[in-house]
């Protein structure tokens, strides 16, 4: 079996990386992670020999729901949710963020897409998360369907994410939602929201932290319970 790569992507490989056959590299091809051998290189098609399919880990199933913050703050988010392993990413449009960044967040998406698609390339991973289009939040809330739905809360003072997997079916849920707000929290009408829609409100601990940060270390500990 064999696999080609083409356009931009060969090109770089071939003129940058100065990829020859005889070279052997993990690539994604057709959905799956495989060991496989460069056979020929041309400026735009590099040509490869699948030689062993290889194990490699599903998407956590994980909705995120991020907040719009500073762009430069966001796309590193988006780049190491991805590296996390997050299945889809709804960019929201709160009532803190900053009215310039709503306006143009949809602009932003096909970027975010292509971070994203990088940074699934870089952590070997076989699936490219969802990066939806920006939206308010009650749009994204009415749209979200999983079972449990996870809410970081500076309120929040004693519930934790894996308290609350813990009390989650005993076959566990197959689905997990997570909002993360802007910076400067969410309103008090956004609560109610999410109170509406049955979120569980939790905390990371004492310490304020930024959006991104937050965003992380929730999903780093959401995969932690799952995996």
């Amino acid at each position: 079996m064999t696999a080609s790569l083409t356009g931009e992507q060969a090109g770089h490989l071939s003129r940058v990386l100065r990829a020859t056959p005889g070279q052997i590299y993990d690539i994604v091809a057709g959905g799956f992670l495989y060991r496989a051998e460069i056979t020929s290189v041309q400026p735009d098609q590099v040509v490869f020999k699948l030689l062993q399919e290889l194990e490699s880990e599903a998407s956590l199933p994980v909705h995120l729901l991020l907040a719009v913050f500073k762009f430069d703050h966001m796309e590193w988010a988006i780049e190491k949710a991805t590296e996390l392993g997050v299945n889809q990413i709804t960019p929201v449009l709160a009532r803190r963020t900053e009215k310039h960044l709503s306006q143009a967040a949809a602009k932003r998406a096909d970027r975010w897409r292509r971070i994203a698609l990088e940074s699934a390339k870089q952590s070997r991973r076989t699936t490219i998360p969802a990066i939806e289009e920006p939206v308010a939040l009650k749009s994204a809330l009415d749209s979200a369907g999983e079972s449990v739905r996870i809410l970081l809360s500076e309120t929040e003072q004693d519930r934790t994410i894996a308290s609350v997997l813990k009390k989650a079916a005993p076959d566990g849920p197959s689905t997990y939602a997570l909002a993360i707000g802007p910076e400067g929290g969410w309103t008090a009408e956004e609560m109610d929201l999410f109170t509406a829609q049955d979120w569980q409100p939790v905390t990371l601990g004492p310490r304020i932290l930024r959006a991104e940060t937050a965003a992380i270390s929730a999903i780093a500990i959401l995969s932690s319970n799952l995996i």
